[in-house]
């Protein structure tokens, strides 16, 4: 008789994102504020004898070993020390996080798979050894089996989670154009390279409910996005308007998001919608709400 486990992966976006210069191994180091936010995709996992199987559904999602949630059941199969390909499970991810927008969708799923395909594995692997198995996997990847609001530091993968912020709401936009991280990370390096200025203007702090005081959201990544795709500051500045506590570009992009008081969240996001733009209303989760939805 199959067993089904549904879990709902969320979102994340960077509250900050200070990089630091390019690393020889290719990477940057960073130092980052990351939130989980209550945009989820969902992941089905069912065992069943046979081999390996991954059904995915959303626009350009890939099924194979290409989609990183085939990549973590293999690095999951390995490490539990099994021989040959993954199996005797069937998964089913539903894609409702926008791809390509620095909103950690794809290492949402994967770290949703380590933690399902524990259970359904019979694995009983601890978070520890999950998270260093996601290390691996995505630079990402480790946050999401820690959600809430948590630092992250090296690059991405060393997670140290801090208080949760006061509930909030929030605002997606997602412009029609997506940016590949590598692409983000090459415009930093080449306008550092040029001494360009940094375009992007100081904002207020926000309040998040910590004694020790606001936190301004700044992003190292705003400005070479956004001097190759205006939009970027369009969107942060119509958020502004509609009175947003503070707003700015998540991750490497091209997604923006904005802060609101809950009840300012739902009148501003009715204002805000565009036809280019998908506007997504939400919210933050707190690290016991993230976990709930990973079924840790």
């Amino acid at each position: 008789m199959s067993r089904s486990l549904i879990l709902r992966p969320p979102a994340k976006i960077n509250l900050t994102l200070r990089v630091g210069p390019r690393r020889l191994d290719g990477y940057h180091d960073v130092r980052t504020l990351l939130q989980t936010i209550a945009v989820s995709d969902s992941l089905t996992l069912t065992a069943r004898r046979g081999p390996f199987a991954l059904q995915a559904r959303g626009p350009g999602v890939p099924e194979g070993r290409d989609n990183i949630v085939w990549r973590a059941a293999e690095s999951f199969w390995r490490a539990l020390g099994r021989a040959g390909e993954p199996r005797d499970v069937h998964l089913r991810l539903e894609k409702t996080i926008p791809a390509a927008a620095g909103l950690g969708g794809g290492s949402a799923d994967a770290a949703a798979a380590l933690a399902g395909l524990n259970v359904i594995w019979g694995a009983r692997q601890s978070r520890r050894d999950l998270v260093e198995i996601a290390a691996g996997i995505g630079s990402d990847v480790p946050f999401f089996l820690q959600g809430g609001t948590a630092l992250a530091a090296g690059r991405g993968e060393e997670i140290y989670p801090v208080d949760d912020l006061a509930r909030l709401g929030a605002i997606l936009i997602k412009p029609s154009f997506g940016v590949a991280t590598s692409e983000a990370y090459g415009w930093l390096d080449e306008d550092r390279a040029a001494s360009l200025p940094d375009a992007t203007r100081d904002r207020r702090p926000v309040d998040v409910g910590w004694p020790v005081g606001p936190v301004s959201l700044v992003n190292d990544l705003e400005a070479p996005v956004a001097r190759r795709h205006p939009a970027v500051l369009e969107m942060v500045d119509a958020c502004l308007r509609e009175g947003a506590l503070s707003a700015a570009m998540t991750g490497s992009g091209s997604a923006v998001y904005s802060l609101f008081p809950e009840p300012a969240a739902r009148r501003a996001a009715r204002r805000l919608q565009r036809a280019d733009w998908l506007v997504i209303l939400t919210r933050t989760l707190s690290r016991r709400e993230a976990a709930r939805r990973m079924g840790l």
